[in-house]
């Protein structure tokens, strides 16, 4: 037990990337006189529904009997628990206890404020007349929190991502004028924060990933835990007015507000957060671009016009906007080598090493040398790669592969997706037909139904981080595999499972691939596997992928087609990515593959790949 100051009052919050059962305890100050007292609550939205329950005690003494039980009850499961720890003067009843609640536009929102306001100023400002958004109690702190939903009742607003993040940091820098006001809401979805700069103390937070969010998290007036087994993988963002002792503690800045949702900070009022919109960085991948020409008259129908479009993305020199579109020339050298204990009489191989040639992507050469005399057949496989088939019956003990290739990649402008067809919400509507072509890209890995569940409630997270915005979603995914998780060479093997590489956070660009392509699949967009190359002249932060063939992976969006995103470095595919093979896994896609029939023995593999960029002169 800590002892804290009297009138001293601490708040927290915590938002979860899926529904937790955290155990939570706060320390109240003992032996305190009878001119003080404590007071605590604690509110959450039970089976992360939309209704919210408030458990509060405004005089507690001794031991904190309910605060134990509330543990250990079934109910007790949610994405959003605020906590409020309170020693003040006796007089506080249930009603003036935060956190607040009230139902409003089909939901209930919870609140909770750290300071005081000048009551007059602040009800001026509220005005009299909105007697739907009265309080309760007699505390500013209420009053602040009708204000606050009267602004969204005027906005037509239903819950906090309806309304624009810069619109709402001003209702709360007007609170900051009359008083301190360090102050948390949340619709059940989103928790806002906002630090005062008249403060009494400093806001931070901290984002915990397992398995270190299962550890004990200590402060002078807490104790929280995910110790629920069901919570062993959970990633949780936690906001306090007290820095626990564990953990990377980022301080709110005064007059700060932040936007938290799903153990993740979506928006920061001192931070240019990157456009989660995908529409100003996809390249085209195939189909038609179109691109507004001057309109003129056609024939003898002068209320008809006809317009341009160009449909090879090659010939266009810019974008709608009228940046260049310019393509890059790369040269590309794979080369394997095998080494073997005794010599092979027999051996038949795969190669997919010929890049892709498509509208973006220019194949201007290439070539493949084989070390050792071969019946080779090219072929087109049922992915569209290009493949090459190779039979040796002359005995070798070494035999090396060699690909040379030359490459333009063009750029091209934005997808438009204004236009009706193009779907931007989750879920994904499939005509039959479609579905049926994409089902190979629609079934996830043959898991265990447990470890699918969890996935599921996994990638579910970031579908209602991002409210149901399909490209948004998308992207998130691909930086927060970027962000968290830890590229480790020879970490994994060809047989680790998407859930093997969630649960230890760990893996390769195979890894990250794969895992982003279950998430996809269980979201019902199809994704594939991909084999390429990526310049590491751009400087990306996991270079050493490159240092043999390179993956990620790509999902079909309608109307639109397939689109490369890299959660390896946290990036969508543009002109550092060379596409080579595709399929529905890494066995589809490998770049080399073979079958030994007599002799061999043990086998040594050296494989690297050189890229580097051309200038024409």
């Amino acid at each position: 037990m800590f002892n804290i100051p009297l009138l001293t009052s601490d708040i927290f919050g915590l938002s979860l990337d899926g529904p937790g059962s955290p155990s939570i305890n706060v320390n109240l100050v003992e032996g305190i006189n009878s001119s003080h007292c404590n007071g605590w609550g604690l509110g959450w939205y039970p089976g992360d529904r939309q209704s919210a329950m408030v458990a509060k005690d405004p005089a507690a003494r001794g031991t904190q009997v309910l605060m134990n039980a509330l543990t250990d009850w079934s109910n007790f499961r949610s994405t959003v628990f605020f906590c409020k720890v309170r020693g003040a003067s006796p007089g506080y009843s249930h009603t003036e206890t935060q956190p607040f609640s009230r139902s409003f536009a089909g939901r209930d929102w919870l609140f909770m404020h750290n300071g005081d306001l000048e009551k007059a100023e602040l009800e001026k400002l509220h005005g009299r007349k909105r007697r739907l958004l009265e309080p309760l109690g007699s505390t500013d702190s209420e009053l602040a929190f009708c204000n606050l939903l009267t602004q969204l009742q005027e906005g037509d607003a239903r819950k906090i991502s309806n309304v624009d993040p810069q619109l709402m940091h001003t209702w709360f820098k007007r609170f900051d004028r009359i008083g301190s006001a360090d102050m948390f809401i949340s619709d059940g979805d989103s928790i806002v924060a906002f630090q005062g700069t008249n403060s009494p103390k400093q806001l931070s937070y901290a984002r915990f990933l397992p398995p270190e969010s299962l550890k004990g998290l200590e402060s002078d007036f807490a104790r929280v835990v995910l110790s629920d087994p069901r919570d062993t993988y959970r990633t949780f963002l936690m906001l306090s007015s007290s820095p626990f002792l564990s953990g990377n503690w980022t301080p709110l800045q005064r007059g700060q507000m932040i936007i938290v949702r799903r153990g993740a900070v979506v928006w920061d009022s001192l931070a240019s957060l990157p456009d989660n919109s995908m529409s100003s960085v996809l390249p085209v991948r195939g189909g038609q671009v179109r691109q507004p020409q001057e309109s003129a008259a056609f024939g003898a129908m002068p209320v008809e016009q006809s317009q341009a479009h160009v449909l090879n993305v090659r010939a266009q020199s810019q974008s709608p906007d009228g940046s260049q579109l310019a393509y890059r020339l790369f040269e590309v050298r794979h080369s394997t080598e095998y080494e073997y204990e005794k010599a092979v009489e027999h051996s038949t191989h795969f190669f997919r090493l010929q890049p892709t040639d498509d509208p973006i992507q220019e194949v201007v050469k290439t070539s493949l040398r084989v070390s050792s005399p071969a019946e080779k057949i090219l072929y087109e496989d049922v992915f569209g790669n290009q493949a090459i088939h190779c039979t040796i019956d002359t005995p070798y003990d070494r035999l090396t592969v060699e690909a040379t290739s030359q490459v333009k990649i063009f750029a091209a402008p934005p997808d438009d997706h204004s236009l009706s067809r193009r779907q931007t919400s989750i879920p994904l509507v499939w005509m039959p037909w479609q579905r049926q072509m994409m089902m190979p890209y629609l079934l996830p890995s043959e898991l265990p139904e447990p470890q699918l569940s969890e996935l599921t409630e996994y990638a579910m997270s970031f579908v209602e981080r991002n409210d149901s915005h399909l490209l948004r979603t998308l992207e998130d995914i691909n930086l927060r595999i970027y962000r968290d998780y830890e590229y480790v060479p020879a970490s994994t093997s060809l047989s680790t499972t998407p859930f093997n590489v969630y649960a230890s956070r760990k893996g390769v660009c195979q890894d990250f691939a794969n895992l982003f392509i279950c998430l996809a699949r269980l979201l019902s967009i199809p994704a594939r596997y991909r084999m390429g190359y990526i310049y590491t002249g751009a400087n990306y932060a996991n270079k050493i992928q490159s240092e043999a063939s390179h993956a990620w992976a790509e999902v079909y969006l309608p109307y639109v087609g397939w689109r490369g995103f890299d959660p390896t470095n946290g990036c969508v595919v543009a002109q550092d990515h060379i596409r080579v093979a595709c399929g529905r896994n890494y066995v589809d896609a490998t770049p080399t593959a073979g079958t030994i029939f007599r002799g061999g023995g043990t086998e040594t593999l050296k494989v690297g790949v050189q890229m580097r960029e051309l200038n024409e002169g």
